[in-house]
Parts: structure tokens; sequence; C-alpha cells
């Protein structure tokens, strides 16, 4: 489907690739539009800011994807290894519609979009990134969600001959996630399919991601390969993995420390070597879009 855009962008506001090499700067207006009043700047706060895009070479370069392996330069090293043509997602659990959805005919019912964000990992190093890709919302409204749907579980592809960081015991593969069904529906919750205009590269979770940019980055399961509406809490690897470190909801706040270190402020990748550390926002930013969703929870116990 053709492309829109949920702020006051148009086409030609948006930087050319090989400009967007040199660290243009983009700016993100104030959100227009009734579909998108209610995620303000499509660039984090409900304030218009200038933004500037991590390069390329940081985004493709600089990551997590254990799969791969545990060090950042890993997934560029290997992720070449996976093969994502042809590629499906399984959709079951209360669903209307389960079944297996090949990528074609997902991205030919899907309206893609650009969405600037500010992406925070939860070794405290963020970026700001360049999305393409469509609501989440709408991929679950064409399964057909059921009255008793309360959360939805993400499974990342395994295949641990195309995968050499899985033949180490560093979490329980296959690697799975899941958001509670109020988050997943929130329209800045994202299923990303590029970068910049660019379909997405492997290392960054091609051919099909999930990005939650009020939450740390592991939340934003890679290589999408299943999607379960179920009732009940799903496990997710990390919390699997270290309960007492990385809880369900892993959302960004500055207030609560991880066990080993501060989460009040975080480096900035791209910034060089020296650059100062700038501090952590609420929510990552948008504390405005989602903070309502969290009233009267215990943000620390629930972290």
């Amino acid at each position: 489907m053709a492309r829109r855009w949920i702020n006051d962008l148009t086409r030609n506001d948006i930087t050319p690739y090989p400009a967007y090499l040199n660290r243009r700067q983009l700016i993100a207006g104030m959100a227009g539009g009734a579909g998108a009043a209610a995620l303000g700047s499509i660039a984090g706060p409900a304030h218009a800011e200038t933004l500037e895009p991590n390069s390329w070479d940081d985004i493709t370069s600089y990551n997590n994807f254990y799969e791969f392996g545990t060090g950042k330069s890993d997934p560029k090293e290997y992720a070449h290894l996976m093969s994502t043509s042809p590629w499906s997602v399984e959709i079951d659990g209360l669903v209307d519609r389960p079944g297996t959805y090949s990528f074609d005919d997902i991205m030919s019912n899907m309206t893609i979009e650009e969405r600037i964000y500010r992406f925070r990992c939860v070794e405290a190093w963020s970026m700001i990134i360049p999305w393409n890709g469509f609501e989440l919302s709408d991929l679950l409204a064409m399964a057909g969600v059921q009255d008793g749907a309360r959360y939805v579980a993400f499974q990342t592809l395994y295949r641990p001959d195309e995968m050499p960081g899985t033949r180490y015991p560093v979490l329980d593969w296959p690697y799975v996630e899941g958001l509670r069904m109020d988050e997943a529906m929130n329209p800045l919750t994202i299923m990303a399919t590029g970068i910049y205009g660019k379909p997405i590269p492997n290392q960054n979770g091609a051919p099909l991601r999930l990005v939650v940019p009020w939450k740390y980055g592991y939340k934003s399961i890679k290589s999408i390969v299943k999607i379960s509406l179920v009732a009940d809490e799903p496990p997710t690897s990390w919390n699997e993995a270290n309960p007492r470190e990385y809880g369900f909801y892993s959302n960004v706040n500055p207030n609560v420390s991880h066990p080993r270190w501060s989460q009040a402020s975080e480096r900035v990748i791209g910034g060089g070597l020296f650059a100062k550390r700038e501090p952590t926002l609420m929510f990552n930013g948008y504390e405005k879009e989602v903070a309502s969703m969290y009233e009267g929870m215990d943000l620390e116990k629930y972290h």
C-alpha cells in the first residue's frame, strides 16, 4: 500500500540516503491528522524538536543480536548467514484467523510509515533511528483479536546452522518476548521492515522486527517468526534468564537503576569517545503518550 506520513513532514523533507550518511538533520514536526493525534511528535515528546539520526554505519554495525554472538560487531559479521526469503509468520492463539502468513501477504495489507524514534539500550547507550514499518495493531487486526487475549507473545527465528551464537547457552533459545495487549495496540508500537527507506539489514532483525520505543531495546524482538495472542503473561527470554535484572515490562526509567549500573544517563552512539552523557528521559521521552497505561503501578516493582 502507499506510504503515508503521520506528521507534517512530506517526502521532500526526508533526507536522501547519500545526505543521511553525512548526518544532516531531520526535523520531526508536530503530528497531524486524526490517526496520529495520540502520537504527539513522531520523534518522541509531544513538542516538536530537531533530531539527528545516527549514521547508517552506527545503526547497522553496533547492536545486539545474540543469535550471532555477544559482541557488538558479531551481528554484522555473521548475520549474512541467515536466509530471510521466503519468510512467514505464524499467528496463533486467541485470534479469529490463525495461520501462517507470508511476509509478502503481510506487506500487501499494511501501510508503511516513517517513524523516527529514540532507541535506548538497557546497557545505557542510545541512538536515534529512522524506521520504516507499520503499526502492530494493524497486523493483529488482520488476524482478528479475540476478547480473551490480554498479552501478545513473540518468537525469533531459531536456526543453529545459520545463527552461530545459538550454539552457546547464553539464553534459552529460541528468543521470546511479550507485551501486554494495551502496549501492543498503542500506536507507537510498530513492526519495522526497514531503516531509512531501505530494507532492514539482517543484523538489525530482517525482515520483520518489533519496535517499542519507550522500552529498553531487548523488548524489540528481531526476525519474528511467530506471534501468539494469549490470556496469561508470556515468558520473556531475559526475564527468564535473570528476573532480578530484567523485568517483563522493561520500561525506560531513569529513576530505577539496573542492579549493576545507573539508568539515569546514557551514552549517545556516534557522539565520539569523549561525548558527554545525556540524561535519560522517562519512558525514553514518550511519557505523554504512554504513562497513562501504568497509572497506579509500582514502576520499581513492575520494572
